[in-house]
């Protein structure tokens, strides 16, 4: 049967509208945690062991060995075959073998919780982060945001709504910055104020726009958002990450 060109590309349209979110929950038990680590490699290994405490090495082993079998999944490679290269500003990319096309990954983990997003011909980022406790966000917003997104934080009705807003568009901030790999400092003055999804016609100092973020509903008392080099809206296939069983 002849590949209908017409349908082929509507399929690649529609492939390209969807970006794959998975949360993790980043406590589990030590025997998970232990098959986990057997999957990373030596410098991953060594950033768990030279964590402050032991749980932070152990929800750094979680979140980089799920990473590692969500990914290897999408590749349909080995977790641990995984190799990583990384940008001048450290973000990490796949290694990806000749004609495996173009897989963009980027992950972002706060305290108990962590996503990562999968996209396939588009650069893509994603933050999650707990909410601040009040007063911070509002300190900062004050200082480097700009000012529709400052007022927003200081003007709250409430130092809770405050926290909440800053939360939500330091997730918008670190989001679009992970999009192309740059400096927290160059998103700072980015105007992200207004309701999701949101386009940015220009990234500012990150690079050439557009870009669409979004909004991400996480469970607990987290905000997240992804953002992508695209100028469209996107969907977001949104789903829990479940750990191995073990044998």
């Amino acid at each position: 049967m002849t590949a209908d060109p017409v349908a082929e590309a509507a399929a690649a349209d529609a492939a390209a509208d969807v970006i794959d979110l998975w949360t993790i929950a980043t406590d589990q038990p030590p025997a998970v945690v232990r098959r986990l680590r057997g999957l990373l490699d030596r410098e991953e290994r060594d950033r768990a062991d030279r964590a402050h405490d032991p749980v932070q090495g152990a929800r750094f082993t979680v979140v980089r060995g799920a990473v590692r079998l969500l990914v290897a999944d999408r590749l349909g490679t080995g977790a641990a075959d995984v190799v990583w290269q990384r940008g001048p500003h450290g973000k990490p990319a796949p290694v990806l073998s000749p004609g495996s096309g173009r897989t963009h990954v980027n992950w972002s983990a706060s305290g108990a919780l962590a996503v990562l997003a999968v996209a396939d011909g588009r650069r893509v980022g994603a933050d999650v982060e707990e909410i601040h406790p009040p007063g911070v966000g509002a300190r900062i917003a004050r200082r480097h945001f700009p000012a529709p997104d400052a007022a927003l934080v200081l003007h709250a009705p409430t130092p809770a709504e405050s926290a909440e807003r800053f939360t939500r568009l330091w997730c918008r901030r670190e989001a679009c910055v992970k999009v192309h790999g740059g400096r927290l400092a160059q998103g700072l003055g980015l105007a992200l104020a207004g309701p999701s999804p949101l386009r940015l016609a220009h990234a500012g100092a990150l690079g050439p726009g557009p870009l669409w973020l979004a909004d991400v509903r996480v469970p607990g008392p987290f905000h997240a958002a992804v953002a992508a080099d695209v100028d469209r809206p996107f969907t977001v296939r949104q789903r829990g990450w479940v750990a191995p069983r073990l044998p």
